[in-house]
């Protein structure tokens, strides 16, 4: 009986986000008005929220369908978010004009898992300009911008992915990207290990014909090892998380501005004051660390690494055992890897 009333909970879990965990302002705007690409609601529509965008039919204005996105009438609205990103990610945009003539990754066929928000676009668009045919699917079910996959569809990238997708969703999607008649894959661009491990499970003579591995994530690099050391990775893998600007960059800063924003938007709470529990004080739990005590929360860290937990302890924050302080905290950060 324990089990079933777990999964009634898991029922429960997933429905949260598209049901009840949705802003009321999408359900004032008219729907008129989310229709018009303009309207910073519009990828909050909630009139469709009931119907699988795999129940879809659904075509981009070359008349392609191939692809599986939330609304592709979001695209235009989307552009203009990618176009934003592009002011920002400068070396992606120079590679495209340097390259673009002799097309360096023609003939790369590359299937990938990533966020799918309007930077991870400026990659694929930029891969796509050098040559490559891509494949996408998003690595976390609520990271999607359904408006910036509309836009990827548009442009003619394969992309199999919205925001609330169920486990089954995202199982399908990445299975969208690998199984399809006439094209497979030669290289994975991974983030968190999943489509690797797809591929290697359910694909085996697929991931022996792949030239290279791409991993973008602590966990995924971690699962990477395991598989090296069991002796079963006969394919060459990067590791670009260990790169200093995934490492330093990305992780401490990006992550000290998006843990902010997430909280901020799912709860719209008042940190200062707030008890919260940083869990891993690496280059990601400094970054959320500094933000949150930025804001006025009492922040805490739990830590294995005597270097990282001494870290915590110079730069102000209480080092704690997680069982001391679960009962009075409000919030819990992981940031483990």
């Amino acid at each position: 009986s324990q089990q079933i009333q777990f999964a009634d909970d898991m029922q429960e879990f997933t429905k949260f986000p598209t049901k009840t965990g949705r802003r009321s302002l999408s359900r004032s705007i008219s729907q008129s008005s989310t229709d018009s690409y303009s309207s910073a609601a519009s990828y909050t529509d909630s009139s469709d929220d009931e119907v699988s965008p795999r129940e879809k039919q659904q075509t981009n204005s070359k008349g392609s369908s191939n692809f599986c996105v939330k609304n592709i009438k979001q695209a235009e609205f989307g552009r203009r978010e990618i176009e934003i990103a592009e002011q920002d990610m400068s070396a992606l945009i120079s590679l495209r004009k340097r390259a673009q003539g002799e097309k360096p990754l023609a003939g790369a066929k590359i299937v990938g898992c990533t966020h799918i928000t309007a930077q991870t676009a400026v990659l694929i668009e930029t891969l796509c300009a050098l040559g490559a045919q891509c494949r996408w699917s998003a690595c976390n079910i609520y990271s999607t911008q359904n408006e910036v996959a509309a836009a990827l569809a548009e442009a003619g990238v394969a992309v199999f992915a919205w925001k609330g997708e169920s486990e089954d969703d995202f199982w399908w999607c990445i299975d969208r990207c690998v199984n399809v008649d006439g094209w497979q894959a030669n290289m994975i661009l991974d983030d968190g290990g999943d489509l690797t491990h797809w591929v290697y499970k359910k694909y085996p003579s697929v991931f022996k014909k792949i030239r290279g591995i791409v991993e973008e994530s602590v966990t995924g690099v971690h699962r990477l090892y395991q598989l090296s050391k069991a002796g079963k990775l006969c394919v060459p893998a990067m590791n670009v998380n260990d790169s200093v600007t995934k490492q330093k960059f990305d992780n401490l800063y990006c992550c000290r501005e998006s843990i902010l924003d997430g909280l901020k938007r799912t709860t719209d709470v008042m940190f200062g004051g707030k008890q919260v529990v940083v869990c891993g004080y690496g280059e990601v739990g400094k970054g959320c660390c500094a933000a949150l005590k930025a804001l006025g929360a009492i922040v805490y860290v739990t830590e294995i690494d005597p270097i990282c937990a001494l870290q915590a302890c110079m730069d102000g924050f209480r080092v704690v055992k997680l069982s001391e302080v679960i009962r009075q905290v409000d919030v819990v950060i992981t940031c483990t890897g």
